[in-house]
């Protein structure tokens, strides 16, 4: 496939247009979790705005050429896979698969499993990410394979500040910094919380952007939860690849972001709405694409 034939939408939306995108994509986000009352909303709500302009704005890819191995295209590894219901949102938002296959969520026999798989070939999908940890060495193969292609593509990750508790994550940020992995752009969903508490509580991760840094990695910090802050800082992370050192990308979002039961709480982290909860959230959440 020629470089060229992978970009982002032909027009890019403006930041009104990806907001109002996001907020689809956040009742997407609960309205699977309630279907099966399964599945991780609160991560899932927190990211909605880096995953729409992620897929909508950011990466050069074309859904419809969609392959495994991502020759000509950005590619993009989701290593905290249990966020997985805002990573089909976007996915189907964007035209790798049918919308309506979002009520198939964790369903017995489906492709969108509760953490994304590859034995059922559901396309964006690279990567098994049920297992923490992973994703980030997984990213270092795919990025020097582009090297080694002369594909001038991008590799993009999204981790859990809680997964990095995991000692795989040092060992490939390590090896990113010493092999001058430089065409990587890693994003640490930054909210201080995972499934038992508070990170801070669980095992302090101490100074984030001072550990990247000491690793070797260009460090930048953003606010998740503002469209215009994500399309800016990912800019400034693009035109820092290339440079000999992989970019790191620290972003604070607010778990449950826009539904306000769910907020300020990691109790959200991996349980579903009723039907009152769920009917809550909806009437915060506009309805701009139609619900599948």
């Amino acid at each position: 496939m020629s470089h060229s034939t992978a970009v982002a939408s032909p027009s890019a939306p403006s930041v009104a247009e990806l907001q109002r995108i996001a907020s689809q994509v956040r009742r997407d986000i609960v309205r699977q979790v309630h279907a099966v009352q399964s599945g991780h909303p609160g991560g899932s709500l927190g990211c909605a705005d880096f995953f729409t302009a992620l897929y909508f704005s950011i990466l050069r890819h074309d859904p419809k050429a969609w392959s495994m191995d991502g020759a000509g295209q950005d590619l993009f590894f989701l290593s905290n896979g249990h966020i997985s219901p805002v990573w089909y949102s976007v996915l189907a938002r964007s035209g790798y698969f049918p919308v309506q296959e979002l009520a198939t969520f964790r369903r017995i026999s489906s492709r969108l499993q509760g953490h994304p798989t590859t034995h059922e070939g559901l396309p964006g999908v690279r990567m098994a990410s049920g297992s923490l940890g992973q994703g980030l060495s997984v990213a270092m193969g795919a990025a020097l394979a582009k090297k080694l292609n002369g594909d001038q593509h991008l590799i993009y990750t999204l981790h859990g500040d809680g997964e990095l508790q995991e000692g795989q994550i040092w060992e490939a940020a390590m090896f990113a910094a010493a092999k001058k992995v430089d065409n990587l752009i890693s994003t640490v969903d930054w909210n201080g919380r995972q499934i038992d508490g508070d990170v801070d509580d669980v095992l302090s991760l101490g100074d984030l952007c001072g550990k990247w840094t000491a690793f070797g990695w260009d460090v930048l910090e953003m606010n998740g939860n503002s469209m215009d802050e994500v399309l800016s800082t990912m800019a400034q992370a693009k035109a820092r690849t290339g440079k000999g050192k992989p970019v790191m990308v620290l972003m604070r979002t607010e778990m449950g972001q826009g539904v306000d039961f769910m907020m300020h709480s990691h109790a959200w982290h991996g349980i579903a709405p009723n039907d009152a909860q769920l009917g809550s959230a909806l009437e915060q959440l506009e309805e701009t694409l139609g619900d599948f």
